[in-house]
């Protein structure tokens, strides 16, 4: 039964022109003052989903996008703002990218967002996958092996800070605490200070791969997982998956229970509408998206087309009107999303929150409509 709805902001500004006849994606370069305008956007945003219900509003931690797509560097920062300028909208963290942080410093601000904001920060973490980001600060990512190795043992530092009155730690990447004196006698032991106000802390992850390694580590942190932006959100394989990873623990869990999952929608009074309409968000999108694996393989060819104004019919890439048969979009008029909500719901017994966004690229005006009429229309109306 879905009890909680939420919306995904991954931090874009509005971007002007979109679409596969716009700016190449690696061409957008925009001002100090341009890239500033996400902040009173994500303002906005909240304010809209606090007065119409939404759960969660989840946003994504990135950097150095000059191109304009992924702006807010500091998801906790932006969670004690936001929280502070709504009733009760909790913020979530979709996803602090762990290899990019030292696991204490993370652990820390999150307890500290946790006693300001009385709870309202939902706690996430990431693997990333822009190089540019994590190997520039610090992290492993062009190696994917050593990517999750450092990404597993920087989470399991960050649940033992938060699950324990002092904790300590040896391993490959982290020796905790550091081995040396301190006021008289031999430093053995850490306390995190402060630690969450809630605990145990609920924290999700976004489920990708679904590889027993990657969920049984999940399972064993009682992490909660994201499935959805493509066409994951059908491989229902993914959903077994995690049950199976319960079941592994010892867990006896619902299909579906644990996760969130996710959908791009837009609605008009017609699908043919909504695809008109959506198309251009959805090209840009793919022209930022699909370089970086999230739309299926691409060889050479096909990354040039797509790089290129004019490129996408050449680039292969899958059309929006696919990707809505493939349901991952929903495109159309209120009433059908119900019954798609509904239809999901009745698949997956276990699932408790969905999660709606708008396309990278859309603009925030379409935003504000599209989240006020999904809360008008569909959100007061699945059962």
């Amino acid at each position: 039964m879905i009890k909680h709805f939420s919306s995904l902001f991954a931090g874009h500004i509005d971007l002007g022109d979109m679409g596969t006849d716009a700016t190449p994606a690696n061409e957008r370069r925009y001002s100090d003052a341009q890239l500033a305008t996400i902040f009173d956007k994500t303002e906005a945003m909240a304010h809209c989903m606090d007065k119409h219900g939404y759960h969660t509003f989840w946003l994504a931690e990135h950097h150095f996008q000059h191109e304009g797509y992924e702006c807010i560097p500091n998801l906790l920062m932006m969670g004690v703002h936001l929280a502070h300028l709504t009733k009760n909208l909790r913020i979530g963290c979709g996803f602090n990218v762990a290899p990019m942080w030292h696991p204490l410093r993370l652990a820390e601000d999150y307890a500290m967002a946790d006693h300001m904001t009385k709870g309202r920060i939902t706690f996430g973490v990431g693997r990333g996958y822009h190089t540019r980001e994590v190997e520039s600060l610090g992290g492993p990512m062009m190696d994917q092996d050593e990517n999750r190795d450092f990404f597993e043992e920087a989470v399991d530092v960050i649940f033992k800070a938060f699950n324990n009155d002092t904790f300590s730690h040896e391993g490959k990447h982290f020796t905790l605490p550091a081995q040396v004196p301190y006021r008289g006698y031999d430093l053995k032991e850490l306390t995190l200070v402060p630690r969450p106000l809630n605990l145990p802390v609920e924290c999700y992850q976004p489920v990708v791969s679904a590889t027993p390694r990657g969920l049984d580590f999940m399972v064993k942190h009682g992490i909660k997982g994201v499935v959805g932006g493509g066409s994951a959100l059908m491989a229902e394989s993914s959903v077994q998956a995690y049950q199976e990873a319960n079941l592994r623990a010892g867990k006896d869990t619902k299909l579906g229970e644990g996760l969130c999952f996710g959908i791009s929608y837009h609605l008009a009074p017609t699908k043919e509408q909504a695809i008109r309409e959506a198309r251009p968000f959805y090209e840009e999108h793919g022209k930022m998206f699909a370089p970086l694996g999230f739309m299926g393989p691409m060889d050479d060819d096909q990354l040039a087309a797509l790089g290129r104004r004019g490129g996408w019919a050449d680039s292969g890439l899958a059309s929006l009107e696919t990707s809505c048969e493939r349901g991952s979009w929903y495109c159309g008029p209120p009433e059908g999303f119900v019954e798609y909500l509904q239809e999901l719901a009745e698949k997956y017994p276990g699932m408790e929150m969905v999660n709606v966004q708008s396309s990278m690229g859309t603009p925030l005006a379409v935003m504000l409509e599209q989240l006020q009429w999904f809360a008008e229309d569909v959100m007061s109306k699945v059962k």
